[in-house]
């Protein structure tokens, strides 16, 4: 295996764009001390319009921050972020974030949160009321649609956060490890609901995800590409072919697994070491 993996294949002459794209991608942090620290290192990748593609890697290898770039709320140090071809300049209603915290209003209801993604961006009211009902239905949330967030559970919460972000009909969907707080039920739930949210989108929604749960990005993605301790490379690329909905059980599924397993975990050892000096 090659200690570097660029997955840029870029498109033939008359070609459409890929959705998102990121070339020679270079993401640094300044810390309080002064010190420039090199968060990711010349990271090249594309994702197709409709595909789903999970980002893996160990803590601090850059993920978030190849999100957050994306999603406009960063700016590269070197490198660049491309959305249908064009420089990512600032956030956008062609994309929706899914934070790990589903920052939801709470002095507004379940209902009026998904009603104000919408409001912002101009939806007319007649059509934000069919969008929230359809949403909330598509997530299990219509009973408590009225609730206040606080009255939600943790995963009821994520549901109603997911339900925003789509009913805004975002082009692209980006996850920042939207299922890492939640036990384990919950979050096999919310798998469930985003396996069919992508389904419903019928090949139009792009959704890049960021995970540390292999399980989670193997259930998920089309290609789940996996990244180096920091600063972050791209190490290798898994396609997955098993159909949906994919079960644990299955070979395939389960052998791709314990195979990226294994790599994050020499990775994660070749981190320690060289953060020891040996």
């Amino acid at each position: 295996m090659a200690d570097v993996l660029h997955v840029l294949d870029h498109p033939a002459a008359g070609a459409a764009a890929p959705k998102l794209a990121v070339r020679d991608l270079v993401v640094a942090r300044r810390y309080a001390s002064g010190e420039d620290v090199l968060v990711t290192d010349r990271i090249s990748f594309e994702v197709g319009t409709g595909e789903f593609v999970c980002l893996l890697g160990p803590s601090g290898c850059g993920k978030t921050s190849i999100l957050h770039v994306l999603a406009g709320l960063d700016g590269p140090a070197e490198g660049e972020a491309l959305l249908d071809g064009r420089p990512v300049e600032g956030p956008g209603p062609d994309r929706a974030v899914l934070f790990q915290e589903p920052a939801l209003f709470p002095w507004l209801s379940v209902r009026g949160n998904v009603e104000l993604a919408m409001e912002l961006i101009g939806v007319p009211p007649a059509e934000r009321a069919e969008r929230a009902a359809r949403w909330l239905a598509n997530v299990h949330l219509e009973r408590v649609a009225d609730a206040q967030p606080h009255e939600l559970s943790a995963g009821m919460r994520q549901r109603a956060a997911l339900a925003r972000a789509m009913a805004a009909d975002p082009d692209v969907l980006l996850g920042d490890e939207p299922f890492g707080a939640l036990d384990a039920q919950a979050r096999e739930l919310l798998q469930d609901e985003v396996q069919q949210a992508w389904v419903a989108s019928e090949g139009r929604r792009t959704f890049l995800f960021v995970t540390h749960n292999v399980r989670e990005a193997v259930l998920l993605a089309d290609r789940v590409l996996v990244m180096s301790a920091a600063p972050g490379r791209l190490l290798h690329e898994y396609r997955i072919h098993a159909a949906r909905p994919r079960d644990l059980d299955d070979v395939l599924v389960s052998r791709v697994v314990s195979e990226i397993h294994g790599l994050l975990r020499r990775e994660v050892d070749r981190g320690v070491e060289h953060e020891m000096g040996r």
